[in-house]
């Protein structure tokens, strides 16, 4: 068998199974991709979402608003609730099984088509940082071309099951997605259920280094490392 056959045979299947579950998401901040994970929900990016409404762009060409159900900014998560129609939910994998060299195949919608890549693993326990800032650690990087807007989308098996959530764009244009494991998808179904993690607030306002540097010189105080206080919340 040639390259070219193998290559189809192991992104055609897959393509097949769970491209009908993969959709587009559409907001004011640009455009990503996402999947059906239940009736009624689809799982995306917290970095695709912009406020709480959002518009799904399903394989069938049917465009639907939809609100987020439960956001996670800092595991770069989010649910939206919206008519998912006769959209099968995409099927779970095991992305704790991944490993140097698995073949994997990425499916993105990111401008209402389609797309449908394959490629290897290239690492694995690679780290990231969200939107806050938080350090996400586990992730797998993978050597699938993708296009923008294709984040939020899934990497699947040959078989179609999905066993990461693309997240991430390297600097040398790879992704790295987050491996689904029974934590991951625990997560996604409390997102989906509404439930939202509160995010941690340490309640002191602080002023950016460079001013404090500045305030400093302004009324001759040497310079000095540290961070200036500028307010306390009340508990």
């Amino acid at each position: 068998m040639g390259l070219f056959e193998q290559l189809e045979d192991a992104v055609a299947p897959a393509a097949a199974a769970t491209g009908p579950s993969v959709v587009g998401i559409r907001g004011r901040g640009g455009h990503g991709s996402g999947f059906v994970v239940a009736d009624g929900r689809v799982v995306t990016n917290a970095h695709n979402v912009h406020g709480r409404e959002t518009e799904v762009v399903f394989a069938d060409g049917r465009r639907e608003s939809g609100s987020v159900a439960g956001i996670d900014v800092d595991a770069d998560l989010a649910v939206v609730s919206v008519d998912t129609g006769d959209a099968a939910p995409a099927r779970w994998g095991d992305g704790a099984t991944l490993r140097l060299g698995a073949g994997v195949v990425a499916l993105a919608r990111p401008r209402g088509g389609l797309r449908a890549t394959a490629g290897a693993v290239a690492a694995v326990g690679q780290e990231f940082r969200s939107q806050r800032g938080r350090l996400v650690t586990g992730a797998v990087e993978h050597t699938a071309p993708m296009a923008r807007g294709s984040s939020g989308g899934p990497i699947v098996d040959r078989d179609g099951a999905v066993v990461g959530v693309n997240t991430n764009r390297t600097g040398d244009g790879f992704y790295q997605a987050v491996p689904v494991t029974e934590e991951l998808t625990g997560r996604i179904e409390a997102l989906a259920r509404g439930e939202s993690p509160e995010p941690v607030r340490l309640g002191v306002a602080i002023t950016p280094s460079r001013m404090a540097r500045r305030m400093r010189e302004a009324v001759g105080l040497p310079p000095r490392d540290g961070l200036l206080v500028a307010g306390v919340e009340d508990d």
